[in-house]
């Protein structure tokens, strides 16, 4: 029974410190997985797995092996920040594929790219004809930007000269999960008597709201618990 306890606790240590060193290094570790990502979150499981069954290792030693990797990202990141050819060499650089409309083939056989992985990338982005591909670079990240030939390019109110709609908001979230989002409320200067009346003017109380969000155009949109479906696709 020991021994399961000790697991049980090494599994939740690992994983609430992995947790920790995932906010500390920032949003870009976990955002685009470029080869430092990608070695880094292979380096991160092994530690965790090992520390979490392995009982062998004493706490102290993975302790100490979290603050060198810690340090090591940190430093790594820090360096991709402040020089080009650091950032080149961590995180790798973007690479053509199409170029004027042209495959490279040779581009492709350096970074061993296949040509199903390409076209299946352009499906991807709704395209389904190379022909319509003007520009198409792979970025450190393993995803793909695409430029279409001008003639085959979306059509853009400014191509039509038609008159732009006015800046639109950002959507406030102001109800999730049933609970008032007092926060989004005080830095949007909206008082939570006017939203206790929007919900009531709609026959509901705010206990019978799930999600409530101030739309872009302004409209207050809500979801409620109850939505009263005549056909439920996930009835049980």
């Amino acid at each position: 029974m020991h021994v399961y306890i000790d697991i049980m606790a090494r599994t939740v240590s690992a994983l609430l410190a992995f947790l920790l060193i995932a906010r500390f290094l920032g949003k870009q570790t976990v955002s685009n997985m470029t080869f430092h990502d990608f070695v880094s979150g292979i380096t991160m499981g092994a530690i965790a797995a090992n520390f979490a069954f392995n009982e062998k290792i004493p706490i102290m030693h993975f302790v100490t092996c979290l603050i060198i990797f810690t340090i090591i990202s940190f430093v790594f990141s820090w360096m991709s920040l402040k020089s080009h050819r650091a950032r080149k060499w961590i995180s790798g650089t973007p690479t053509v594929v199409i170029d004027q409309g042209k495959i490279m083939e040779e581009n492709m056989k350096t970074i061993k790219y296949t040509l199903d992985s390409l076209t299946q990338s352009l499906r991807e982005k709704d395209i389904f004809n190379l022909e319509e591909v003007e520009y198409a670079i792979l970025e450190p990240n393993g995803k793909i930007s695409v430029k279409k030939k001008p003639e085959y390019q979306n059509v853009t109110r400014k191509d039509l000269n038609l008159p732009f709609p006015p800046t639109s908001a950002f959507p406030i979230e102001l109800i999730m999960d049933g609970q008032i989002m007092e926060k989004n409320l005080k830095e949007n200067g909206i008082k939570r008597e006017w939203l206790v009346n929007q919900i009531h003017g709609n026959g509901k109380n705010i206990t019978d709201v799930f999600y409530a969000v101030k739309a872009s155009n302004g409209r207050l949109v809500f979801d409620y618990y109850q939505d009263h479906l005549s056909s439920p696709i996930d009835q049980e």
